[in-house]
């Protein structure tokens, strides 16, 4: 019998067989979205977070990678990479930017993303890694294997927005980028992440 009710974006869509070489990603909102849409938790439908603050739009497809969590395991991965002190993962699914040429108009979709690198990012000292892919078949970005091959524009426009998405003119950044990384580390984030989810559903489970 098919399923008549609408999958949860975070536990009801897969990963997708070719993870993580090859993942599922949700997308919540797209360039030109002037609020920030994000998934409820606990609902499921996407809620507004905030108003996107002046001219700080997203530059690319932005969502999460469904039954990923970033937690203890991803969290100890950027303490080993980093040399940093950080106490834990922000408590979210895996956030990933997904680069296209295509004007892709609206956000509550999924799409096939190629990861090929990522930002390290500290939030509040949190980990709150951001997984950087491209559309899988994007007639522009698929020649790109890794982040390192990237223009120098696009990356520079990518960690601008992480490092100042959260603050208003003249506000103290919350935000650090404390490595950026190559497919290779990606993938290891998202295995990584995908451990953290499945812990954390036993842990639901006791």
């Amino acid at each position: 019998m098919n399923n008549q009710f609408k999958a949860h974006p975070w536990h009801g869509i897969p990963i997708g067989e070719n993870a993580p070489e090859q993942v599922t990603a949700f997308i919540e909102i797209v360039p030109t979205d002037t609020v920030k849409y994000e998934v409820d938790k606990e609902t499921g439908y996407l809620k507004i977070d905030r108003p996107q603050k002046y001219s700080n739009i997203v530059p690319a497809l932005y969502g999460f990678i469904p039954m990923t969590y970033c937690d203890e395991q991803v969290a100890s991965l950027a303490r080993e990479r980093s040399g940093r002190e950080i106490e834990k993962g922000d408590g979210d699914p895996i956030d990933i930017c997904v680069l296209s040429e295509h004007a892709i108009t609206h956000g509550n979709i999924i799409l096939q993303a190629i990861p090929i690198g990522g930002f390290r990012l500290l939030d509040k000292g949190e980990a709150d890694d951001k997984i950087i892919a491209i559309l899988k078949g994007d007639g522009m970005y698929k020649g790109y294997e890794d982040l390192s091959q990237l223009p120098d524009s696009v990356v520079q426009r990518l960690k601008h927005y992480f490092l100042t998405y959260k603050n208003l003119p003249g506000e103290p950044m919350t935000c650090e980028i404390v490595n950026v990384y190559g497919r290779q580390e990606a993938h290891e984030v998202i295995r990584r992440s995908i451990e953290d989810y499945w812990l954390l559903i036993r842990n639901q489970a006791k």
